[in-house]
């Protein structure tokens, strides 16, 4: 009887449950993976736990990205809820492939081709015919399309994204059956479409009249196009840049210009000056955004047709030359900006910064880089005026004082970008920086006065840097960078190069930043191959790696890279002790598009031909001409029809003979 009971208890028992995460509703698994954001090794570890994960994974991805022209199908064939293919790392996408994924793909509404070299209109023609919902399209770089092309691409219906930037073969005609075809479309691309005109730009303003942003760049068209785009109800983005059939008399003879447009690019338009811009922004009242860099004088005059635009919260000036006048009259706008660049502006003074400043108290980036007339005045006015700046770069302001840089650290304390390359700022500087807890990007390359101890403090308080620039800042060695590898564990990028007193220890420290994509120690050479493979090792998401002039790193660290670093798209190898074997083995890298190789004395040719012809992801080579001669003619031409782009260069054999002879002419410059 008792037996009876016992097995009786056993049968009421919950069953047990052989895999826990079954538990988990669909929804509640979409919401953990939505938190893995672009986290690639995050959501293939999730599809690894169990069956059931493997395909909500599959389910949840709507974006693809696939590695290689061969993987297209079978990416498609494992996530089939997917609707955006970006194949912009797929050279060789043909007709027939094109058709294969219209077939298998019907609800694809967004494609990217602006890689791809081998489909012709016969391939958009069935993309667009069993792809009914597309919506976006980018042709871009794709200079072999004609005008069938565009008639294919008009018969997309529901596009409203369409990019065609360098198809410099495409003609109005074209561009007018888009127009007609195309009516939804929102945005449009015709950067460096060289035989497009103002017919084919008035046609898509006069029939696309849902069109909220146009880029023109560089396209040949003058003012007699702009009367349909400025009546264009939703237009609100605007670029113009590199126009020069677009001028001053041209413009005056417009009759009103865009309500919506809220921004206006006229940046290398060498033949407006401020009578043109203000015929063209007079009215635009929701106008927020302008950047006129290398264009138009900053003058008086020019700030006076600009003085009532209130709702101006942006513009940049980059390269303009520009008037204490001018300068100043920004000042007196009703508009408060939240963004001035005055990059590489000739003609800035202490004077009218300090009073502009002093107006636009509610600044949040400023770019004053190479303004080499400012001094620890003008740094008193900005840092006590905007102290609720986010972002300052201000590389090259040689007359700056050290002491300057300490004010930044006091009074700016939301930064969370600063470049300070190439001034005097000192580790006192650093230390008064250090205040600055949300600091992500921090530049200080050729910063010649600082040391260990000021790194020490920048590692000690701000947690969340990601990118650091020591670039030739020769104060500092291991000590500092395994501070800040200790104190900046979230580092995603960093730049040593030509630090004479770096070794393998500071590689090794900073192999604990898991999380880090780029590492530059070019002319780093007492790093050797140990601590090249301690941080390949370890930083799995490695993209970037630049060990050019590393001469004691040979095919011992290439071996590692290989094996580990899966995710590297770009490699610089000049000058390294690297043979035919250490470069053969980074074919087993399938995201690698781009390699510099340089002067490697133990390549051969046949080494050389190899390892092009292993390694199918790459998309740009940079050699020396010597091997030119010594490779095939068929070589060449396959590697052309693979997608992939040979840069021959004819650079001789540098030697450093004195590390420091660099540090030595610029001392004696100043």
């Amino acid at each position: 009887m008792k037996k009876q009971k016992s097995i009786i208890l056993k049968m009421d028992e919950p069953l047990p449950i052989s895999n826990p995460f079954d538990l988990l509703t669909e929804e509640i698994s979409f919401a953990i993976l939505d938190s893995l954001n672009d986290d690639a090794f995050a959501k293939k570890s999730f599809s690894l736990v169990c069956k059931s994960f493997y395909f909500i994974e599959s389910r949840h991805r709507k974006t693809l990205r696939p590695l290689s022209s061969d993987l297209v199908l079978r990416t498609l064939k494992r996530y089939r809820f997917a609707t955006e293919l970006d194949l912009s790392l797929c050279t060789r996408v043909d007709d027939a492939a094109l058709t294969q994924i219209a077939s298998s793909r019907s609800s694809l509404r967004s494609i990217n081709l602006s890689r791809s070299r081998l489909f012709t209109h016969n391939g958009l023609s069935s993309l667009v015919a069993n792809c009914a919902g597309l919506v976006e399209i980018d042709l871009s770089n794709r200079a072999a399309l004609t005008d069938t092309a565009m008639a294919a691409i008009a018969e997309a219906k529901n596009l409203e994204r369409l990019s065609l930037a360098r198809c410099k073969m495409i003609t109005d005609m074209g561009i007018g059956c888009v127009a007609v075809g195309c009516k939804k479309l929102r945005f449009i691309c015709l950067k460096w479409c060289l035989s497009v005109s103002d017919l084919g730009v008035g046609l898509i303003a006069m029939k696309c009249k849902q069109i909220r942003a146009m880029d023109l760049s560089y396209v040949p068209i003058t003012e007699k196009c702009l009367p349909p785009i400025l009546e264009l109800e939703h237009l609100e983005d605007l670029v113009l840049e590199g126009c020069p059939g677009i001028d001053d008399d041209g413009l005056a003879t417009l009759k009103h210009s865009s309500k919506s447009l809220k921004t206006l690019n006229m940046s290398n338009c060498q033949n407006v000056s401020h009578v043109g811009l203000s015929s063209l922004t007079y009215g635009a009242e929701y106008l927020q955004h302008l950047i006129l860099a290398y264009s138009i004088s900053m003058t008086a005059d020019l700030a006076k047709c600009l003085h009532n635009s209130s709702g101006l919260q942006s513009i940049k000036l980059d390269g303009c030359s520009v008037t204490t006048s001018g300068i100043k009259a920004i000042g007196n706008w009703l508009a408060s900006l939240k963004d001035l660049s005055l990059s590489k502006c000739k003609g800035v003074t202490d004077e009218c910064l300090s009073f502009l400043v002093q107006s636009h108290k509610e600044l949040r980036k400023l770019d004053i880089t190479c303004c080499r007339k400012i001094t620890y005045a003008s740094i008193d006015s900005i840092t006590n005026s905007c102290t609720s700046l986010t972002s300052i770069r201000m590389e090259s302001c040689s007359l700056v004082s050290k002491d300057a840089f300490v004010l930044i650290g006091q009074r700016c304390r939301f930064l969370k970008e600063l470049d300070v390359t190439d001034n005097e700022i000192d580790n006192e500087g650093l230390k008064s920086i250090s205040r600055c807890s949300k600091l992500l990007t921090l530049k200080l390359g050729i910063c010649l006065n600082i040391t260990d101890d000021g790194l020490t403090h920048v590692a000690n308080s701000c947690s969340k840097l990601k990118e650091l620039d020591l670039y030739r800042s020769s104060g500092i060695t291991d000590d500092g960078i395994t501070a800040i590898a200790h104190g900046c564990p979230a580092l995603e990028m960093i730049n040593i190069a030509y630090n004479d007193k770096i070794t393998d220890t500071s590689l090794i420290s900073l192999s604990k930043c898991m999380l880090l994509k780029g590492l530059e120690i070019r002319g780093c050479h007492s790093v050797s191959s140990v601590g090249l493979s301690a941080i390949v090792m370890e930083c799995r998401q490695l993209m970037v790696l630049d060990i050019k002039k590393c001469t004691n790193i040979n095919d011992n660290g290439m071996i590692p890279v290989a094996q580990f670093s899966k995710n590297l798209k770009q490699i610089n190898l000049s000058y390294c002790s690297v043979t035919d074997v250490g470069l053969l083995a980074l074919a087993s890298i399938k995201r690698l598009q781009c390699m510099t190789i340089l002067h490697l004395s133990g390549l051969t040719p046949n080494g050389l031909a190899a390892a092009l012809l292993a390694c199918r992801g790459l998309t740009k080579v940079k050699l020396h001409t010597s091997f030119k001669p010594l490779l095939p003619q068929s070589l060449f031409e396959y590697m052309e029809a693979r997608g992939c782009v040979l840069h021959w260069r004819d650079k001789a054999f540098q030697v450093e003979i004195d590390p420091k002879g660099w540090e030595i002419a610029l001392w004696k410059k100043s």
